[in-house]
């Protein structure tokens, strides 16, 4: 939903708070101390060096300037730095500390950055440092009138040089923008180039705004004259840019990635006749049918606790939540939601909404933006990415809404191998996925770049697809006329002794396979130890989607079905769908499923990836709203239902070589609340005697043929 990554980022290379996100968990150190070194051999540091497992796309540079020696990060100040040792150096005032590896031959070949709760190893990736290009901007400050009279904290970054009136881009965001830098801009250098004016603001009731904040604030009531929402807001603060901002040429653009991305959505409810373009970037869609929240009616338990308590439990800069344990453990001991309910203190009114309504109700209707967006002529470019950990489903909805009323062409979309926010690093990797190539810079370079430049100035370049879709697998980028593309359904059939085929299974008798689901020993949605969400030591949350399936191996409770190994290469375009028949022995059930391009044993392409289980879709479905997302109802035990559940897709290709895995299980967690497997009312009220092991049983039979159906592209 958020940006926690940009958020994040911002402090940890923000040198003079360096310490700022440090600060939450303090380790105390000595004092370093800064020695007398020739200075001369400093220069057997200087390069760029890349952590591009957890920092891609950020290089750290080193350069000696006279006497001094420098480290600058990826558009940011440059920042002297002390020796310590012959191969240690300290940043005064921010606690932060660099050592130089070398190799065996003496060449340095690895940075280590630390501050007192993280630290980052970076790889030497060239000699000289990283040449600073930024667009010199200035910045200043605004409290902008909304139309009932609250006032709204607002940031302006406007290039120092202007030689033409610039075109405005904004960003509204509930994660607070007062230290926004000039930098800020620099950071956009595919943007800045153009000379832009930046505008950041804190949304009402966030941070330095005025006003009361409301969670995806519905639509507002247009028989009220006096009522406000988000679109709204940005009606009346374009309107004052527009007025106020010397020399602008009268056009704006929205964009944002999260919940930002929701509000540049919101922004075409009542469009400003100045706003020329949007961009909704893992936009926050339907919270309760598969973003943020819930996914088909399962609680996002670890992520709607950790989220909403930082959000409305304490101060704005509090932080994120942490533990001192596996949050899988802390979650198991706290037990049934009412008790986690309980330590929140009735204080957030987004998890109270949750108890309030667990099912498709008006509430959660009213704040699906799918359902309210209307037809624009603001040409929009919606962004999302195949292995978005908060908000893919946001941007397939997003697209979907609008382009169903798109008779002019206004309506962009693009999906790329990126998580949540990805496309704003290079791209090339993902965990220990290799894309063969920079999709973030591509993107940037290529479609958001003139897309904006096209509807603010006029530079239409070049002609932008109506999608843009990379294909992971293949590793190139494709231009659809609509996604998803044309495309012909083929079924993988679920089969005896493991097997996952075309051919639809032959026998007639009841066969199945079993597991027995206990919500005592849940299957973790990831490998242990897990992190709080957003651990400011580390989390491997960013990157869980891609992570290899292979840690669930040994378990008893987790379905597999594999194909043999392909002949030939296998592209699925578009949508898939699971088709499960199944029986349980209780009275609810989720049913999670997840389709898996299953590498070679042997890979000489990349050794990491030998047997590697790599994700293609997954989707969890909570089998009381098999009927009626708006009215569960109880499962009737031991008897054969058929559940429907969307994958949302993807475009990928199962290289020659490689195997199609089907994996079925019935827990996620902490990811996912724990079913009791005993229906009642409302799982939030849930006690801990509803909780019960159930036997689940996936068919496999002519009358009940299990499948996944999977869109393949018509050539």
């Amino acid at each position: 939903m958020h940006s926690f990554t940009k958020f994040f980022l911002a402090l940890l290379f923000s040198f003079f708070s360096f310490s700022a996100v440090a600060a939450q968990t303090p380790t105390p150190r000595p004092a370093p101390v800064a020695l007398t070194i020739d200075q001369k051999s400093f220069d057997a540091y200087t390069g760029q060096y890349e952590d591009e497992a957890d920092l891609p796309g950020l290089v750290f540079s080193f350069f000696r300037e006279g006497e001094k020696f420098y480290i600058r990060v990826t558009d940011q100040d440059k920042k002297e730095i002390f020796p310590s040792s012959g191969s240690s150096f300290f940043i005064k005032d921010s606690k932060s500390e660099v050592e130089f590896v070398r190799d065996a031959a003496g060449k340095v070949t690895t940075m280590i950055f630390r501050q007192p709760s993280q630290e980052y190893t970076a790889k030497r990736t060239a000699d000289i440092p990283q040449p600073d290009t930024r667009i010199p901007y200035k910045r200043s400050e605004a409290m902008i009138s909304m139309r009932d009279g609250v006032k709204l904290y607002t940031v302006i970054l406007s290039p120092e040089k202007q030689t033409e009136p610039a075109a405005i881009l904004m960003d509204r965001t509930p994660y607070g923008v007062k230290s926004t830098s000039p930098n800020s801009a620099s950071s956009r250098p595919e943007l800045a180039k153009e000379g832009y004016v930046f505008v950041f603001q804190d949304i009402r009731g966030r941070f330095d705004s005025e006003g009361t904040f409301v969670m995806n604030r519905p639509p507002r009531d247009k028989r009220d004259p006096r009522s406000v929402d988000e679109s709204t807001d940005t009606y009346d603060t374009i309107d004052w840019l527009i007025k106020n901002i010397p020399n602008n040429n009268g056009r704006v653009g929205i964009y944002g990635v999260s919940y930002d991305g929701w509000l540049a959505s919101a922004a075409l409810i009542d469009p400003h006749p100045s706003l020329k373009a949007s961009s909704p970037q893992a936009p926050m869609t339907d919270a309760w049918m598969g973003d943020d929240f819930f996914h088909n009616g399962a609680f996002r338990l670890s992520y709607g606790h950790e989220y909403a308590k930082w959000m409305e439990y304490g101060k704005p800069d509090a932080g994120p939540v942490t533990f001192d344990i596996d949050s899988y453990d802390w979650y198991l001991r706290t037990g049934v939601l009412s008790k986690l309910a309980a330590t929140l203190d009735g204080r957030s009114p987004t998890f109270n909404s949750f108890i309030a309504h667990p099912a498709y109700d008006d509430y959660w209707k009213a704040r699906s933006s799918e359902r309210y967006l209307p037809c624009t002529n603001v040409p929009t470019l919606v962004v999302g990415g195949w292995w978005d950990q908060e908000d893919e489903y946001g941007a397939l909805a997003t697209y979907r809404a609008l382009e169903k009323c798109d008779k002019n062409n206004n309506v962009f979309f693009v999906m790329g191998p990126w998580n949540h926010g990805g496309w704003g690093g290079r791209g090339r990797r993902l965990g220990f996925v290799d894309f063969g190539s920079e999709t973030g810079t591509y993107y940037r370079r290529e479609i958001q770049a003139p897309f904006f430049a096209c509807r603010l100035k006029d530079k239409c370049t070049k002609q932008t697809p109506e999608a843009s879709v990379f294909q992971s697998g293949s590793n190139r980028w494709m231009a659809y006329d609509a996604w998803p593309p044309r495309v012909q359904s083929l079924k993988l059939y679920l089969d005896a002794e493991g097997k996952l085929s075309f051919d639809k299974p032959a026998h007639e008798k009841s066969d199945f396979d079993a597991y027995i689901s206990d919500p005592a020993d849940p299957v973790p949605y990831r490998k242990r130890p897990i992190e709080a969400t957003y651990d400011p030591k580390g989390s491997g949350w960013y990157t869980w989607l891609v992570s290899d399936q292979r840690f669930v191996a040994n378990r008893k409770d987790v379905l597999k079905w594999q194909t043999d190994v392909l002949a030939e290469d296998v592209t699925i375009s578009g949508d898939i769908i699971a088709h499960l028949f199944a029986s349980t022995t209780g009275t609810d059930s989720d049913w999670v499923v997840k389709l898996i391009d299953v590498y070679p044993d042997e890979y000489p392409a990349d050794k990491k990836m030998a047997g590697y289980q790599l994700m293609i879709a997954d989707e969890i479905f909570r089998g009381r709203y098999r009927k009626s997302f708006e009215k569960p109802e109880a499962i009737p035990p031991n008897k054969v239902v058929e559940y429907s559940i969307d994958l949302r897709g993807n475009d990928h290709v199962f290289m020659k070589g490689h195997r199609i895995m089907v994996e079925v299980q019935s827990t996620w967690f902490p990811l996912y609340d724990r079913n009791p497997q005993t229906f009642v009312p409302n799982i939030f009220n849930a006690t801990a005697t509803d909780f019960k092991p159930a036997t689940q049983q996936i068919y496999r039979t002519t009358k009940y043929p299990s499948h996944i159906s999977v869109s393949v592209a018509v050539k």
